[in-house]
């Protein structure tokens, strides 16, 4: 299966979790590939960044390096929308992703978006409320858990404007160093 790289690695400030790749990024070859995808454009106007980055490979291997920013998905297929995801694609990325979190124990795990996070708790046994946006009350070992609105533009319900102040809440963690 052709799929996006995982960019992981221990002591990393923010794991970056999505749902699952999009076929435009894998075909491109990096995170939120999608030019319509709000993602590189929050970042970009958000705290969380120093300097305006393109969006490319060679901007996520640079927040990798240089920020501690990791990159991974839920769920590691690529579809054309969540809806082509299945239960067991479900299962066996929870667990994936548990096990990821758990030897990197990255500062914080960055949900984006309530179906990703949802579908890991429920899939890994955990019951807590998730209805909430920003900082949740679970933890996974030491890393803590963040949830902000997802970027994709099927997800058009929340502005940019939103995007970037829940990227704003996440950079001022105290466990996010800029």
């Amino acid at each position: 299966m052709e799929t996006l790289p995982d960019y992981l690695r221990p002591g990393l400030q923010l794991l970056s979790i999505g749902l699952n790749p999009s076929l435009p990024s894998v075909a491109a070859g990096f995170y939120f590939a999608n030019p319509r995808n709000r993602f590189w454009k929050a970042l970009n106007a958000s705290r969380l960044t120093t300097e305006p980055l393109t969006p490319g490979r060679p901007a996520v291997e640079r927040l990798f390096r240089h920020r501690g920013i990791g990159f991974t998905d839920l769920v590691k297929r690529p579809t054309r929308g969540a809806a082509d995801l299945r239960a067991v694609d479900y299962q066996a990325g929870a667990a994936r992703l548990l096990t990821l979190i758990e030897d990197c124990q990255p500062s914080v795990a960055w949900f984006h978006g309530k179906l990703a996070y949802k579908q890991f708790l429920r899939r890994t046994g955990r019951v807590i409320d998730a209805d909430a946006w920003g900082l949740q009350p679970l933890t996974v070992g030491v890393t803590r858990v963040f949830v902000t609105p997802n970027p994709s533009p099927a997800n058009a319900a929340f502005s940019l404007g939103e995007l970037v102040a829940w990227y704003d809440a996440l950079a001022d963690l105290p466990a996010v160093h800029r």
